[in-house]
């Protein structure tokens, strides 16, 4: 295995599948959590170089590497090729897999959380299937009707929501849990009482509550 130094990519160019930005990468990893930012429902373009869905998950960033300060837990955050889903092409769910792979290929078959926002959070969701996830936190996630959910057995899940988001659906988070429910997840919808989608009003306490729900997924066995 080859460490990784923060700020490293995984030795993969921005366009490849899987390229990283490492944050927190202490010299032999026992763990690590995936960021995943948000993004749009159709952009087939590469995310702009000022990219304010990414830039809204570095306190995240910051929380999450305060919350596992004196554990060996790499912190990295995905990043994409096209700023979109792009439909039946689920974009960022295929680089949300990718570097999962690429992380493995990295540090070794470590447990891994994935942390995503909207768009992030329905890659991350997608991508929980992989057998190195122990849990995902989604924040105001995109989760359409129907969204596949039998991947999902064994895996904890918290979908945080403000039920007063006009972007992305409460409602439908809340019937994702059901569903992830009945599939064998042990799945939990949280109410958040402020932040709309972009989490701005309140911001310290999705901050907080985000990094304490993935700190508990990596103490869970």
């Amino acid at each position: 295995m080859t460490p990784m130094s923060p700020g490293a990519c995984c030795r993969a160019r921005p366009t490849e599948p899987g390229t990283l930005l490492v944050r927190s990468a202490p010299a032999a990893p026992t763990a690590a959590v995936l960021l995943l930012h948000g993004g749009r429902a159709d952009g087939p373009e590469p995310p702009p170089a000022l990219n304010l869905p990414a830039l809204r998950m570095r306190p995240f960033v910051s929380a999450v590497t305060r919350a596992v300060r004196g554990r060996d837990v790499l912190v990295a955050e995905v990043r994409y090729r096209h700023r979109g889903w792009n439909g039946s092409r689920a974009d960022a769910a295929r680089d949300a897999e990718a570097a999962l792979v690429r992380l493995r290929e990295s540090v070794g078959p470590v447990p891994v959380v994935l942390l995503g926002h909207s768009m992030g959070g329905r890659a991350a969701l997608s991508a929980a299937g992989d057998p190195a996830v122990r849990g995902v936190v989604a924040l105001a996630p995109w989760c359409p009707t129907g969204e596949p959910v039998d991947h999902l057995g064994g895996r904890r899940l918290y979908l945080l929501h403000d039920e007063a988001d006009r972007v992305t659906s409460a409602r439908e988070s809340w019937d994702f849990v059901r569903r992830a429910r009945a599939a064998g997840a042990d799945a939990a919808g949280i109410p958040m009482p402020t932040g709309g989608h972009a989490m701005l009003r309140g911001a310290g306490f999705w901050h907080r509550r985000a990094a304490e729900l993935t700190a508990a997924l990596l103490s869970h066995g």
